[in-house]
């Protein structure tokens, strides 16, 4: 029996940056949600330089990290299951509208679309007691074990881009899209732990918010699109650089 070969799938470029924004633009949204877990931790980080707070950070985003490569898993699982090409389009093209939720999550006063963290909040519930296991956090394996649970915490936002990161069907891309998502948060999250300052003023004007998040908006539509896009040959090129893939023959 000869095994047929698959292409891999390109590096998604417009997922990953929008990805990227929609952390950095949603520290906004974190400081506000999880400041107080945040100097919670920040009163040992103020201790030991700093290290603490980077070790917890980084628990965090791994844990983003993780559940981003079950999700893609599962979705690219399904899809090996299904084995219809339509199908994997069509879950690409939902990558666009979850991008196009996610910029409205960020551009609308906050409480609009709060329903988005339900998914996330059955599992939450399961994993509360390994948060008390882990308490007190005075040692390094416990912060960063902390860190990764405080990840897996319900958030509307986080919710939003692993869904992105299931309907990306690659236990790679959808690592890669929460990868990408945590380290758009450290900019603000990272002195928040240390310090217990939340530096959200420069992300708070008016101009830079709407900018950044007219940016997601467009990356999303163009996911949308895309498919349709690339039968354009002036938009072929441009499209195929940034990861984007054509309907099924």
């Amino acid at each position: 029996m000869r095994l047929r070969k698959t292409t891999p799938m390109p590096i998604d470029w417009l997922v990953l940056g929008s990805a990227w924004l929609a952390g950095l633009l949603g520290g906004v949204h974190c400081a506000a949600m999880c400041g107080g877990i945040a100097t919670g931790f920040g009163v040992g980080a103020r201790r030991s330089g700093g290290f603490d707070a980077a070790l917890v950070n980084f628990g965090r985003v791994s844990g983003y990290t993780l559940a981003g490569a079950i999700a893609g898993g599962l979705g690219g699982g399904l899809l090996a299951l299904a084995r219809l090409e339509w199908l994997a389009t069509g879950a690409r093209m939902l990558v666009g509208v979850v991008l196009v939720l996610v910029a409205l999550r960020l551009l609308l006063p906050a409480g609009k679309l709060a329903f988005l963290a339900r998914p996330g909040q059955g599992l939450w519930r399961k994993l509360q007691p390994l948060q008390r296991v882990l308490l007190p956090a005075d040692t390094w394996p416990k912060r960063f074990a902390l860190g990764m649970l405080w990840g897996w915490l319900p958030c509307g936002l986080s919710t939003s881009m692993l869904a992105a990161a299931w309907l990306q069907s690659s236990a790679l891309h959808g690592g890669l899209t929460m990868l990408a998502f945590g380290l758009g948060t450290l900019p603000l999250m990272v002195p928040l732990t240390w310090t217990g300052a939340r530096a959200t003023r420069w992300l708070d004007r008016r101009g830079l918010k709407w900018g950044l998040g007219g940016l997601v908006l467009l990356a999303g539509l163009l996911t949308l699109a895309a498919p349709w896009l690339m039968d354009v040959p002036a938009m072929h090129g441009l499209l195929s650089v940034l990861g984007c893939r054509s309907l099924p023959a």
